[in-house]
């Protein structure tokens, strides 16, 4: 396999140079951010994530106020408690997407949020103790306890939560199959995911640097170069 560092000088070659680089980085994660995030803005990512799968994030961020109100700010144990007539309302309700699969998925993830807090404290407390060698055993979590959570709706919620993860974005397995990792164009399988995994975990052993911050490296490193 190639080297990180490798890859991280052709990144920074593509983009003007190391502090050119390190301006497209996002910020490192804070465990401790994370750890104090409340059950609902779990919950509103979680929906925000569902929504904009296969969907112009574009309309759900221009929305996205009348989605808070809707869903009542995404407290958890009041959506929990809604008779069925408010969530058949939601379907009528021109503030969101009335997409009634995904509608439906907010009340699940409503429980499966309470249900993570009460065994850990919060959902954000859970996630900040989760580590990030890890990464495709809390995917496979999310997406059997979740609603709608799996594959790259998982990833990304991580990410925007703070979590310090991979993304399979199609840049990052370019990186990754021309590194020399033997894995499909996209990532689906256990199998891949585990050696995605392997990877990732020996380049943060390599390097010290966050996931986030590699799997960002490696996107930079290939593709368009805009």
């Amino acid at each position: 396999m190639t080297s990180f560092k490798t890859i991280r000088t052709r990144a920074e070659k593509r983009k003007g140079g190391p502090k050119a680089l390190e301006k497209l980085l996002p910020a490192k994660p804070d465990l401790k951010r994370l750890a104090k995030l409340g059950d609902d803005r779990i919950l509103a990512e979680m929906t925000k994530r569902v929504f904009c799968a296969g969907f112009a994030w574009s309309v759900i961020d221009s929305k996205w106020d009348g989605f808070e109100d809707a869903f009542l700010h995404f407290q958890p144990a009041k959506l929990t408690f809604q008779p069925e007539e408010y969530w058949e309302g939601l379907l009528r309700d021109a503030r969101i997407v009335r997409n009634g699969a995904k509608v439906m998925s907010v009340r699940d993830n409503a429980v499966f949020v309470q249900e993570i807090a009460k065994e850990h404290g919060s959902f954000g407390k859970f996630l900040a103790k989760w580590p990030s060698s890890d990464e495709i055993g809390l995917l496979d979590l999310l997406n059997k306890r979740g609603s709608r959570l799996g594959g790259n709706t998982g990833q990304m919620l991580l990410r925007f939560v703070g979590w310090d993860g991979f993304v399979t974005s199609r840049d990052v397995v370019a990186c990754l199959r021309g590194a020399g990792l033997d894995i499909a164009e996209e990532v689906k399988s256990k199998g891949d995911l585990a050696k995605v995994q392997a990877q990732f975990n020996a380049w943060a052993g390599e390097t010290g640097l966050p996931y986030t911050h590699l799997s960002r490296i490696c996107a930079l490193s290939v593709g368009e170069n805009a």
